[in-house]
This record gives C-alpha cells, sequence and structure tokens, in this order.
C-alpha cells in the first residue's frame, strides 16, 4: 500500500493543536445552480466559505476554502495565495505534491478511529493532468487502515479545472453522487468533512488536526458538514 501522508517532513507544530479539544460542526449550504468548474471562484457565494479554524491555535492561513451541495452532489473550491514557486504536482504521489485533500464520511460516525466503507480520501492538484501535465487532476486513494473500503474511484470521473498564477492558484470541482458512496442528503445530512491544503513552499493547513493527529486514519478528527438547505 502506498503512504498518503508526508512522512518525510516534519508536521506544523509537535503539540496538540486546540482544536483537537473540540467537536466541530458547521453549516454547507444549498447552491441555487451548480458552480460552474472552471478554476474561478469569484461567483462563488461567501456563505460557502469553510470556518477559519486555524485562527484557534494562531496560525495565518494561505488557503481559502468553499464546499457547497446540491442533488447532483458536492463543489469544492479552494484558492491558495503567497507562492512565489509554481505548484509542484506529482499524480503519482500526490500526497508529496502541492495539494487539496478531502476526506468524507456519509455517515459521520465521529465516534470511530478507523474508516468505514462510507469514508472516501479524494486528491486534487493544480497541475499534473493533461498530455503537458499543465491540468488539474483529481483521484482518489484508499483510506488508510480502513475496517472497510470505499471504492476507489476511476481516474476522470471527478471534473476539476485550476487557473495558476504567480502567487498561486485557484482550484474548482465537482464530487457527482455516484462518486460520493452513500450520499444522501434527505437521510443523511450530516456528514463528516475534512480538508487540508498541502504545499511543499507554504507548509500545511488544516480543518482541524494536521498529521501529527492521523487525520488521513482517523475519523474521530474530522468535523460535522451539515447540509443545509438554505
Amino acid at each position: 500500500m502506498i503512504p498518503t501522508h508526508r512522512a518525510d517532513r516534519p508536521t506544523m507544530s509537535q503539540f496538540v493543536p486546540n482544536r483537537f479539544l473540540f467537536k466541530f460542526e458547521f453549516p454547507v449550504y444549498r447552491c441555487a445552480a451548480p458552480p460552474k468548474i472552471d478554476g474561478n471562484l469569484t461567483s462563488w457565494d461567501a456563505r460557502f466559505r469553510l470556518p477559519s479554524l486555524h485562527e484557534i491555535d494562531d496560525q495565518s492561513g494561505f488557503a481559502t476554502l468553499l464546499v457547497t451541495w446540491d442533488d447532483g452532489g458536492l463543489y469544492v473550491g479552494c484558492s491558495v495565495k503567497g507562492k512565489r514557486r509554481p505548484p509542484h504536482c506529482d499524480p503519482k504521489q500526490f500526497w508529496k505534491s502541492d495539494n487539496l485533500r478531502v476526506m468524507t464520511d456519509m455517515r459521520d460516525t465521529r465516534n470511530i478511529r478507523r474508516a468505514t466503507r462510507y469514508c472516501q480520501q479524494f486528491f486534487f492538484l493544480p497541475a499534473g493532468g493533461g498530455r503537458q501535465g499543465n491540468e488539474a487532476i483529481a483521484g482518489s486513494a484508499r483510506v488508510h487502515r480502513a475496517a472497510e473500503d470505499a471504492p476507489v474511484i476511476e481516474p476522470g470521473r471527478i471534473p476539476v479545472a485550476s487557473k495558476i498564477s504567480e502567487s498561486g492558484y485557484s482550484l474548482t470541482a465537482h464530487f457527482p453522487t455516484e462518486v460520493l458512496h452513500g450520499f444522501n442528503p434527505a437521510e443523511n445530512p450530516r456528514i463528516g468533512l475534512f480538508c487540508i491544503v498541502e504545499d511543499r513552499e507554504l507548509g500545511q493547513q488544516s480543518l482541524t488536526v494536521g498529521d501529527e493527529l492521523n487525520w488521513w486514519i482517523n475519523p474521530s478528527t474530522w468535523p460535522t458538514a451539515v447540509l443545509m438547505e438554505r
């Protein structure tokens, strides 16, 4: 099994973050119309922005994350600023690349420490795809040490696009319902949702915890997103 975390570099902090002491819950609002998957976040509603929980630990952020949903699935947007070098992206070693990682649990089983079949790991790179390697690429990987494995999604089934600038990049993506194992907002509007942006130049920015608390293994470290109608 390939590793899916960066064991080759130090974490942002060697101490347990304050965020670990809380069980976070936040709303994710339904979109009136599906956002365009074109790498541009300017038209995304400000309500879709995820909370800046890293500020609880006095960490300065370099990324903005937005999430919304409709009956067609989930949509995620990411903007990274402050880079001085182009993104480094290798789909074969996505965990060592500049990337956005999203972990989902469609049953929000927050009291477990090993993933079930409803838990999935997705990765998004702003480059590394296409014939020239300059297009965004998305994929999925098994959750490390899972008690049960969710289906791995075949390449090309997650629409993604990016725009790269001199100081960073923006990225948008769509999780269609068929790639989200167990997605059913009517019966299960509460889902586990964890996001982390990893950058070889800027470091990590996570929604809750970092590598020191095994977020890539332990669903109990993922906060709860409540899929709200309005």
